[in-house]
């Protein structure tokens, strides 16, 4: 029996990896339809016309804690969105896995925080996740409003979990939502991300 567990856990590992071939900058973001911590269904081709920020978050995680606990993510959701971004957290932890999180218990999180995202999805099968590629947490991707993935990596360039760090990091993703609305090419457009790795089913 404990054989046969074992042969499980490599193939879904094998086709785990398998699933996650990274799209690439410049590349259309992939469409997909997800559900909110409210019950409302989103698919990302009904944005198109606008900036997309896809946000990878784990409530367990010391890195996600670090850019809640300081405001960080708060005040980037606030800023951007009030320029018309749209902003999707997206939850692709597994049932039982840290940061999984309920729909009550996710817009508890958010009221208790007082996270501004356009809305929280969903993911505990890991298919918008996997469909990204993402790999940690915080992972982000900035979508133009072609539906171009214009940004995808880390959220800035100090990968740490102190929050000290954050007034002297470069924000990528500030950056380059900045740089395109203003016409310009995006100088910074891949990064490694940081974090901790997604808790997909199997991890």
């Amino acid at each position: 029996m404990k054989s046969y567990r074992r042969i499980l856990v490599v193939a879904f590992a094998l086709l785990t990896t398998l699933s996650l071939q990274a799209i690439r900058v410049g590349d259309a973001a992939p469409d997909f339809t997800g559900t909110d911590s409210h019950g409302q269904t989103h698919k990302l081709s009904e944005y198109k016309g606008k900036y997309v920020v896809l946000e990878w978050t784990n409530n367990g995680c010391p890195y996600t804690i670090k850019h809640y606990s300081s405001g960080n993510m708060q005040s980037l959701q606030k800023q951007w969105t009030a320029k018309g971004v749209v902003w999707l957290t997206i939850l692709s932890s597994a049932q039982g896995g840290q940061g999984y999180m309920t729909a009550t218990q996710e817009n508890a999180y958010i009221a208790k925080v007082h996270a501004d995202p356009t809305a929280a999805l969903l993911d505990p099968n890991g298919d918008i996740g996997h469909l990204y590629a993402a790999k940690t947490t915080p992972h982000m991707f900035v979508i133009d409003p072609s539906g171009k993935l214009i940004y995808d990596g880390a959220i800035d360039d100090h990968p740490t979990t102190d929050t000290a760090d954050i007034p002297a990091s470069k924000n990528y993703v500030s950056a380059a939502l900045a740089e395109a609305m203003a016409g310009q090419a995006v100088a910074t457009a891949y990064t490694r991300p940081y974090g901790c790795s997604v808790k997909y089913w199997g991890y």
